[in-house]
């Protein structure tokens, strides 16, 4: 099968990246502040998981997978048309919903899709081109972004580049439902079905770190949610793998806390929309230069320790980032400072994305791994739904107590998972040991 059509997905992938700071700062031009960033960040995580859940199956059940993708880039296209026309914040944050939603939603269908009548020894490679595709998308929308917002803006006003710049994502959207058109191929032709578990298998083994989640953190990952069973998964649950999972939650919520009210901190502080696409891309950028050495890192030394070491990194740079806002503002020191903030903050993503999968596969018994996973993405998304509604909350009163506490949780959660690391070296230690 022709894989051309990965194509679609990546223009698709273009709208998403560009979407996922646009509209904020839209929301923001309307008069938008920290409450209400939360609440849109709080919403866009919460759809992801019932969206990958209802339409990953939908695919599975019924091979519609064509008409599923196809239906996903309309939405993407026609959110992004409707936003600029709509003044009202509570419509953006329904749209926004809609958004992220089709991204969510379309994520397991093309991960079907992609490995479909391709041999499995094949599967991790056509999952990791899939992942690229996905990446650069993504990457190419925020530095289109920073271009749009910078070049435009000397001659348009501030609301018309941020308006245009939706137009011309949604153009990209449009292009990528004509190439999947063209390219997808029909649901009408019988096709090889992978297996839940074999799949599993695959996501694995492939890399399973996109440029998109060093900003946008808790939408779900690319995991088999098919197979997804409460009942079973809680009947295997262990204690160690539950105390890691109260990391993930305190983790991830600092995190929202931290991305949610940044789109509105940033422009209160002064800077302009290219500049804070530059924050957003410097960020993606450097975690997705360091992804490959922090996987030779990870195989290398101990996962817990290393994860404690970019848990602590991060949670220093959170509460930074607010500390030169109020110091330095933008100058020209300021904003080298906050560029290396935003690389460091980049960095220990590569860090985290890493060890977090491998921990999961750890901690888990082996016949539950595929439905550990399934919850993980699952929690980092609830996660990023309350921390966002906590940070908006807490930067309504101060960028520095929002940004300090989203620290604080990053912190905590860093001691659960040296814990956890210490229980489990444990362990080790009296299997080795044997019976006396």
């Amino acid at each position: 099968m022709t894989q051309r059509w990965l194509y679609a997905w990546g223009l698709g992938s273009v709208a998403f990246g560009g979407g996922s700071l646009i509209v904020p700062l839209y929301l923001v031009s309307l008069g938008g502040g920290s409450v209400i960033l939360g609440i849109l960040a709080a919403v866009a995580a919460f759809v992801g998981v019932p969206g990958a859940l209802l339409f990953g199956r939908l695919a599975d059940r019924t091979g519609r997978r064509r008409g599923l993708v196809l239906s996903m880039l309309v939405l993407v296209a026609a959110v992004l048309a409707v936003i600029p026309f709509t003044t009202a914040i509570w419509l953006v944050i329904v749209l926004n919903g809609l958004l992220w939603f089709a991204f969510a939603a379309g994520t397991p269908v093309v991960t079907l899709l992609v490995v479909t009548d391709v041999p499995e020894n094949q599967w991790s490679t056509a999952i990791g081109r899939l992942n690229k595709y996905q990446g650069i998308g993504w990457a190419v929308g925020l530095v289109l972004g920073a271009g749009w917002t910078g070049l435009i803006g000397v001659v348009i006003s501030q609301d018309a580049v941020l308006t245009s710049f939706m137009f011309l994502l949604s153009v990209c959207g449009a292009l990528g439902l004509l190439v999947g058109i063209r390219y997808l191929p029909p649901d009408n032709v019988p096709h090889s079905v992978p297996s839940g578990s074999r799949l599993r298998r695959a996501l694995n083994r492939a890399d399973r770190f996109s440029v998109r989640s060093a900003t946008f953190p808790f939408t779900p990952t690319r995991v088999d949610f098919r197979d997804l069973r409460p009942s079973k998964f809680s009947d295997r649950f262990t204690p160690l793998l539950a105390l890691y999972f109260l990391a993930v939650f305190v983790v991830f919520a600092g995190f929202a806390a931290f991305f949610a009210p940044l789109p509105v901190f940033l422009t209160d502080t002064g800077f302009s929309s290219d500049a804070i696409f530059v924050f957003y891309v410097i960020n993606s950028l450097a975690a997705a230069v360091f992804f490959g050495a922090a996987g030779r890192l990870a195989a290398a030394y101990s996962v817990t320790r290393l994860q404690v070491i970019g848990l602590l990194g991060r949670a220093v740079a959170l509460p930074a980032v607010a500390l030169g806002g109020l110091l330095l503002g933008v100058s020209t020191v300021g904003s080298g400072v906050f560029a290396g903030l935003f690389v460091v903050i980049g960095l220990s993503w590569a860090v985290i994305a890493v060890t977090a999968g491998t921990l999961v596969t750890q901690l888990a018994p082996r016949v539950i791994r595929g439905e550990a996973l399934g919850v993980y993405a699952a929690l980092t998304a609830f996660a990023g739904g309350v921390g966002s509604i906590l940070g908006g909350w807490l930067g309504a009163m101060s960028y520095l107590v929002a940004f300090a506490v989203a620290g604080g949780l990053v912190t905590g959660g860093a001691l659960i998972v040296f814990e956890v690391g210490r229980r489990q070296a444990a362990g080790s230690a009296l299997t080795s040991e044997g019976p006396l």
